[in-house]
């Protein structure tokens, strides 16, 4: 299978790793994270690099006395799978507090810093995270969007050689996802209840989080689908985008949104398997809408805790606001070739305070709609949005 240079996370992973000496690299199952390290390693000298894989029995077994096995290492170390063994983070705290620091540790893991508490706890002031997407537009092309839309940006989804085989991948990935990932992390959640949250959640796509009607579809609490939601945002394959809630003298809307995660995956929960399915699911617009979103999030380089939405219970609303430093950006997703503004865009720009407001919509043209409103084509996302200032 052929694949695709990723020299921005790349560069991001080196530079963390002269700065720290633990880097956590983080992400979603199978979305690229051993092939990154690897790429890595193989810039390093040989004799200079050590991989221990947490899922193959021979390195568990040398790992069974820890500071024996990486107290003598020098260079670079990788401990793939790490949330799988978090009784290392302390052997590690240890290891990085030495004069000169002998060994840089690269740590991948499918599970955030919130579900691997322990080592964020651990390591403070000694480790540095970095959160490995599926692909994205800046590294597939703008003309492959409908593709990478259809898909998602799973390595092995994209790059699958027809939309059969990809949707056939997907399929495997949320059955072994359910019943071996999910379990290693720790619930013990039957399968079935969690595929059939996850795909519920499916159809919740880019609603606003209601726990209570999901509690009682599922005859449970609402503090239980709580978790559930959690554990599946934990381990990357769900979003939760959190409200923006600053006093504004107006009644908003203080629940998040949610989103599956990746577009193809959210497809195949959906049953959708071709573009042609796709252009006639009730879900389309939906679907449009978090892709586009993550597209942005991903084009402009913002972390998770400067995205927001905003929603009145008047009525307006902005799907998606970026906030860095004294930076706002509004993003509005349209799924026309015809974006007109609207009284809701007019009070987004005022009551927030928005630097600009781009409409991202389905045409071919990038033009002005009114002052500090534009419309953005989808196709022109990678020229018409810049990255945000660091």
């Amino acid at each position: 299978m052929a694949s695709l240079a990723r020299p921005e996370h790349l560069a991001r992973v080196r530079r963390l790793l002269r700065q720290a000496p633990v880097v956590a690299l983080l992400g979603a199952r199978q979305v690229g994270k051993s092939t990154l390290a690897r790429t890595l390693a193989a810039e390093k000298k040989r004799g200079t690099v050590r991989f221990f894989d947490l899922e193959d029995p021979r390195d568990v077994t040398e790992l069974e006395s820890p500071m024996l096995a990486l107290e003598p290492l020098r260079g670079l170390v990788v401990l793939d799978e790490v949330q799988l063994r978090p009784g290392l983070f302390p052997m590690l705290r240890v290891l990085a507090d030495r004069p000169h620091t002998p060994a840089r540790f690269l740590v991948l893991g499918s599970a955030t810093p919130e579900l691997l508490r322990q080592g964020s706890e651990t390591l403070a002031g000694r480790i540095a995270f970095h959160e490995l997407p599926g692909f994205d537009l800046a590294e597939v092309g703008a003309t492959a969007l409908d593709k990478l839309w259809l898909r998602g940006g799973f390595p092995r989804s994209y790059l699958a050689r027809d939309p059969a085989a990809s949707a056939d991948w997907r399929r495997a990935f949320v059955k072994t996802f359910l019943t071996r990932d999910i379990p290693a992390l720790g619930p013990s959640i039957p399968a079935a209840t969690l595929e059939r949250f996850w795909t519920m959640l499916a159809h919740y796509h880019g609603q606003i989080w209601n726990g209570s009607e999901l509690g009682r579809s599922f005859g449970v609490s609402h503090t239980t689908v709580r978790s559930y939601l959690d554990l599946l945002a934990g381990a990357y394959v769900v979003d939760v985008l959190q409200p923006w809630a600053e006093n504004l003298g107006k009644r908003v809307v203080k629940s998040p949104k949610v989103f599956v995660a990746d577009s193809g995956l959210l497809h195949t929960l959906l049953g959708i398997d071709s573009q042609y399915a796709l252009l006639r699911h009730p879900k389309l617009g939906a679907s449009w809408e978090g892709f586009i979103i993550s597209s942005v999030r991903q084009r402009l380089g913002a972390r998770r805790n400067e995205c927001f939405f905003w929603a009145t219970h008047s009525g307006a609303e902005l799907d998606l606001l970026v906030v860095r430093g004294t930076e706002r950006l509004g993003f509005e997703v349209k799924r026309t070739d015809t974006p007109t503004v609207t009284p809701s865009m007019r009070s987004a720009m005022a009551s927030l305070g928005l630097e600009r407001l781009d409409v991202i919509h389905a045409g071919p043209r990038t033009f002005p709609l009114a002052e500090g409103i534009r419309a953005v084509a989808a196709s022109d996302l990678l020229t018409a949005i810049r990255p945000l200032t660091p």
